[in-house]
């Protein structure tokens, strides 16, 4: 198989596990290749392990790879599933970083999850994407993020006021710091600080979620993933933030922009022996009570 690793810059202890993955990739009779942006985040190393490595490359085309390790934490994560978009290459989640919700590998399973992984005892998640369409030019094609689409208020303290459709029929008006969009997947993330539901990572379904309403009794609202979501801004101030996952955009009041379920998934690849219950409990704490 043809492999991609890819990563943000590794500190001094994660860069060993970098180095034992590729090994045991090699070991193992499999192409191994790493993003241009891994490389140039870490130049003197990985130029070191290059040059040492010649069997190593440095990708230059998507189309062969077969799979992708994300080496990191989340967002390192959500910004591979950003490089591989439509073409659903499968990715596997190493974590590296701290929390890892999505990376669900920890760095002291390593060696076991790979065996598990060579031996096929593995499954592919499709996860939905919600995808962003829009007049204007925004965020040069790749308008579609794994956990949501964020409207936030920027250099203001005033609030904004967002209204919402969906398939063409009004919703409401909030007068909020921001609304978001999330997927099931997102449920666990930025949805969740502000007080939206856990949900499924297979629910069919997107979370409207407002951040911080001046409304009090505005909630967050789940709708099914086949709707159109429409969002028209207005503000006392002149540019916002959309975000899509870890990128964003500044835009203007003027900009109305429609959310609906992407055409394509990203694929996950989930380890046998772990469930979306085992990481509630055990990376958010799930359920347990310190008096006990």
């Amino acid at each position: 198989m043809r492999i991609a690793l890819h990563g943000r810059r590794f500190s001094k202890e994660s860069f060993p596990y970098v180095e034992t993955i590729a090994k045991k990739l090699l070991d193992n009779n499999h192409e191994v290749f790493i993003t241009d942006i891994c490389a140039k985040e870490n130049k003197p190393e990985a130029q070191a392990y290059l040059n040492s490595h010649p069997e190593v490359k440095v990708l230059e085309t998507l189309d062969s790879v077969d799979f992708f390790f994300s080496l990191g934490g989340d967002g390192t994560l959500l910004e591979t599933v950003s490089i591989v978009g439509a073409l659903e290459i499968p990715i596997l989640g190493i974590n590296l970083g701290t929390m890892g919700f999505l990376a669900t590998t920890a760095k002291n399973d390593i060696e076991n999850a790979l065996n598990l992984f060579f031996d096929g005892k593995y499954e592919l998640e499709q996860r939905t994407l919600i995808n962003l369409t829009s007049e204007a030019n925004l965020f040069k094609g790749k308008k579609f993020a794994l956990n949501e689409v964020a409207i936030i208020k920027r250099d203001t303290s005033s609030m904004i006021i967002v209204r919402c459709y969906i398939d063409g029929e009004f919703v409401n008006t909030y007068w909020a710091d921001g609304l978001m969009v999330s997927t099931p997947t997102g449920s666990t993330g930025y949805s969740l600080s502000c007080g939206g539901p856990l949900m499924h990572s297979q629910s069919a379904s997107f979370i409207i979620t407002p951040v911080s309403p001046h409304n009090l009794n505005v909630r967050p609202l789940v709708v099914s993933d086949s709707s159109e979501i429409t969002l028209e801004i207005e503000g006392k101030g002149r540019s916002f933030l959309i975000s899509l996952d870890s990128r964003s955009h500044t835009v203007n009041s003027a900009v109305k922009i429609s959310l609906t379920k992407a055409p394509f998934s990203a694929k996950l690849v989930k380890i046998s022996g772990s469930n979306f219950f085992d990481t509630l409990r055990n990376k958010l704490n799930w359920g347990q009570d310190v008096r006990n």
